[in-house]
């Protein structure tokens, strides 16, 4: 009668795939890393949304803008800016933990399945745009592109420590995002 695998084995045997939803790679010295806490887990995914294929960060930032469309429909226009801000805000300061540690459960800088950086970034974009599907789908586009070109100094903010450098990057992408639409709507290249 055959054996179920070991659990352990494979989880050594995976190793090479760091960026895998189920188990934990060894660490150097082979023992298996500690599981992110579930909290963490579920921030860091944007509740499984950077668990989608392809692209989880793009994704991450389609589930962003429509469950801020539905949230802000809800909110008074003259309230709605500020809503955004807090919002963003508050993902920041709860996704830099989240993301450190499942990064650190994971073994990698920067896993591809940790959005909740693209939730930051989308929100700062959306920061007192108008409440329209033109506006939201250009600033997911804007977002998207500037998260994939990191311009300087985006770059650099990726080499901040652990959740920090994955979240502020996407920031900085999203006040490049967030210029270039207030810009397109100033000079009425983007009607609302």
């Amino acid at each position: 009668m055959k054996q179920p695998p070991d659990p352990a084995s494979t989880t050594v045997a995976s190793a090479t795939n760091p960026d895998r939803s189920a188990g934990a790679p060894p660490t150097v010295s082979g023992a298996p890393r500690p599981r992110a806490p579930l909290w963490a887990t579920l921030v860091a995914t944007f509740f499984g949304a950077g668990r989608l294929k392809p692209g989880p960060g793009t994704w991450g930032s389609v589930a962003t803008v429509i469950v801020w469309a539905l949230i802000s429909s809800r909110i008074p226009l003259e309230a709605r800016t500020w809503a955004t801000i807090t919002a963003a805000a508050l993902v920041t300061l709860i996704g830099i933990p989240a993301a450190t540690q499942v990064a650190r459960a994971s073994g990698v800088k920067d896993p591809q399945f940790v959005v909740i950086d693209e939730v930051a970034g989308q929100l700062v974009t959306l920061i007192a745009v108008p409440l329209a599907w033109k506006t939201f789908l250009v600033g997911l586009i804007l977002f998207r592109i500037f998260d994939i070109l990191k311009p300087p100094p985006i770059r650099r903010l990726e080499r901040l420590p652990e959740g920090t450098g994955i979240v502020v990057d996407d920031l900085g992408a999203g006040l490049y995002a967030l210029a270039v639409i207030h810009l397109l709507l100033h000079f009425g290249l983007l009607m609302k």
